[in-house]
């Protein structure tokens, strides 16, 4: 195992590496705590077993499957290196060919899956996903289709079958709970076509109660050709009986419809660029120069540290594992985290994928010191920690210090906070200070952790809920590169 890539509801998804297979993997184990669920576990199984259905270049492939020693079931997967659709979509739209080719290989894995007996029910832009292939010896983006949690065989999902998938995607007959058919990822793919084309989603609906009953998407406009709105469109019926046969029949019809646009593979992205945290498996190893400060107390927030440059990285470059998103049940139960690293290698912290929509990894000067210390703030804005535009977001950094501090930054906006905790972890003291009450409509925490002789770690998390603000305060970790200094 390398690291962990990715962590929710009903499982966790490692990135590893097979050598055998001489290539990366993603592993993902059911959670320790759906053990015992019978319902959760077979779910889990099965996504593994749709998938081994399945030998297709457009489709997530399962190498391997097997329990842990407590019983955990555990599939081995295709990693996807260069992201998801999701992904590519934060930084800038696609161009039509570009869309042309996503859309063409995405429905060259639904109809080996329908081909297979298996419907997929959810396909969205996070279940497409992109992975690096040779070509000529150049490297080449392939799309692929992942997260069968809500995958159903043809003949089972003939019958009444629960519910699920995502609202502004999902086929109407699938979010009233019908039977269904091939036809229902047919209709995801359209409404997919049209976000790729159009520059946004068919129908913005918050529940599937919604999805269930819709009328006829908004012209799409964007210069794109009546013949292939009215592709799309025919792939949006409402009544499935009005749409293309197949997935095939929609895919060739699209691109007759478009017959000056050739598809293009999107761009490769070097690794450091798709997955800043990969990157730094090997990236270099600085050394500050030990700067004891009279005060260990940290200041009030990050503000505007002195002599740091600022690094915000675009939302959406941090690498994702096959399946991060499982879509178990009638709504997505896991959310995709990223672990960032500063520019020293020295901290790292795992976050949601919102929170890397600011992402400064500049080392900072602590007030009253001197000497530049490792540092990183990842947050859903710049301004997160601030009260006029509050987010959620993290900051870390090192500061001189002999011993823990008598008192941590207070927060007015909060109500007073919960009495300090002190406690030891990996031979670490620490104390923790949270604030609930917060204008900002979730939790403050403060942590700070003398980590050597003459260093300590000051975290703060914002968060909406305790236990996101939780998971990434004890995500934190330092490298051995501190603890030697």
């Amino acid at each position: 195992m390398r690291r962990r890539i990715g962590a929710g509801a009903f499982a966790t998804v490692w990135l590893a590496y097979d050598e055998q297979l001489d290539s990366p993997v993603a592993i993902k184990v059911l959670a320790d705590n759906f053990t015992e669920d019978h319902h959760v576990r077979q779910r889990f199984i099965e996504e593994g077993r749709f998938l081994r259905k399945v030998e297709s270049p457009h489709v997530v492939a399962v190498y391997d499957a097997g329990e842990l020693a407590d019983a955990r079931p555990f599939l081995v997967m295709s990693y996807a290196d260069q992201g998801t659709l999701e992904d590519r979509l934060e930084l800038a739209p696609l161009t039509p060919p570009q869309a042309l080719h996503v859309l063409t290989e995405t429905g060259a894995g639904l109809h080996a899956l329908h081909q297979r007996g298996v419907l997929h029910r959810d396909v969205k832009p996070a279940n497409v996903l992109f992975r690096t292939i040779e070509i000529d010896g150049s490297p080449q983006v392939s799309a692929m289709l992942g997260d069968l949690g809500l995958g159903k065989a043809i003949e089972t999902a003939s019958g009444l079958t629960m519910i699920g998938g995502t609202p502004s995607y999902v086929a109407p007959e699938q979010a009233q709970g019908e039977p269904l058919d091939a036809r229902a990822d047919q209709f995801s793919l359209a409404a997919l076509a049209y976000l790729l084309l159009a520059g946004r989603v068919p129908y913005n609906h918050s529940s599937l109660t919604a999805a269930a009953d819709h009328c006829c998407p908004a012209p799409m406009g964007n210069a794109v050709p009546p013949a292939a709105e009215a592709v799309i469109a025919k792939g949006l019926a409402k009544e499935r009986d009005d749409r293309y046969d197949d997935v095939a029949a929609f895919v060739g019809a699209l691109t007759s419809a478009l017959p000056e646009v050739v598809a293009e593979p999107l761009p490769w992205l070097r690794a450091e660029s798709v997955a800043p945290s990969l990157a730094s498996d090997v990236g270099r190893h600085e050394t500050a120069q030990p700067d004891p400060g009279p005060d260990p107390t940290p200041p009030s927030r990050p503000g505007r540290p002195r002599r740091r440059r600022a690094a915000w990285l675009a939302a959406g470059l941090a690498a994702l594992a096959v399946g991060v998103a499982l879509g178990y049940l009638t709504r997505p139960l896991l959310v995709t985290e990223r672990t960032i690293k500063d520019s020293s290698q020295t901290i790292a912290v795992t976050v949601p994928k919102d929170w890397t929509r600011a992402v400064d990894t500049e080392q900072w000067v602590p007030p009253d010191g001197e000497a530049e210390q490792p540092a990183l703030s990842a947050g859903t804005s710049v301004l997160w920690n601030g009260n006029d535009q509050p987010g959620e977001g993290v900051f870390v950094a090192v500061l001189p210090g002999e011993s823990l501090p008598t008192s941590v930054p207070q927060h007015p906006e909060c109500d007073p906070p919960k009495p300090a905790v002190n406690d030891r972890r990996d031979g670490d003291d620490y104390v923790t200070v949270e604030f609930t009450g917060c204008d900002h409509g979730g939790i403050t925490l403060e942590r700070v952790i003398l980590v050597t002789a003459n260093r300590l770690l000051w975290v703060q998390v914002r968060a909406a809920d305790s236990g996101t603000a939780n998971r990434v305060l004890n995500s934190v970790e330092v490298s051995g590169t501190l603890k030697s200094r």
